[in-house]
């Protein structure tokens, strides 16, 4: 955006869902599915929903809350002016939902062997915002979530009265390479 806080010429800019982004901060991984509920017209919240879904390896899942997250997201895109094809920029925070949801919907339509549609997913994330896809992909692995918000406690506190358990150690887990490889 500009200095003036309007977004640059052609580019498009998602209303930014705070709410929503508390909602998820607050909420565990079995709690996701109850934040879209509340907010069923975040794509915020459904590209969530997409992202635990392929962490879990439910490609199907994954791919119909992709759908529906892209769908919110254009139809709000275009109240605002979007065309398809017009820039929708990584750096501006509320588009990342748009974004991710691409690449969800683009990753499970690959393991749903829905080809032509993971193309297309790619095609239109790399006309939003060609550095999406590397960015995507270095905040993402498949078992782990993108993080939504600031890495405050929320999904990744005990719950409330949650018993610690000790047990046999597991082996220490193998660092990645220079790489980046595991």
């Amino acid at each position: 955006m500009t200095q003036e806080q309007t977004p640059v010429e052609g580019e498009a800019v998602l209303a930014d869902e705070p709410e929503v982004r508390q909602a998820l901060t607050d909420a565990d991984r079995g709690r996701v599915a109850g934040v879209v509920a509340e907010h069923p017209s975040s794509p915020l919240a459904w590209a969530e929903l997409a992202d635990l879904a392929d962490s879990e390896g439910r490609a199907l899942d994954a791919f119909a809350y992709a759908v529906v997250a892209v769908d919110l997201a254009r139809e709000q895109l275009a109240a605002s002016g979007w065309s398809p094809g017009t820039p929708v920029p990584w750096s501006e925070e509320p588009n990342r939902a748009y974004l991710r949801a691409l690449d969800a919907e683009r990753r499970a339509a690959e393991r749903l062997g829905l080809d032509a549609r993971a193309e297309r997913a790619a095609d239109d994330l790399a006309a939003a915002d060609p550095e999406a896809p590397a960015r995507i992909a270095s905040e993402f692995t498949p078992t782990q979530l993108i993080t939504v918000v600031g890495a405050g406690a929320g999904a990744f506190a005990p719950a409330v009265g949650a018993e610690a358990h000790t047990g046999d150690p597991v082996a220490e887990p193998i660092a990645a390479d220079a790489a980046g490889e595991d």
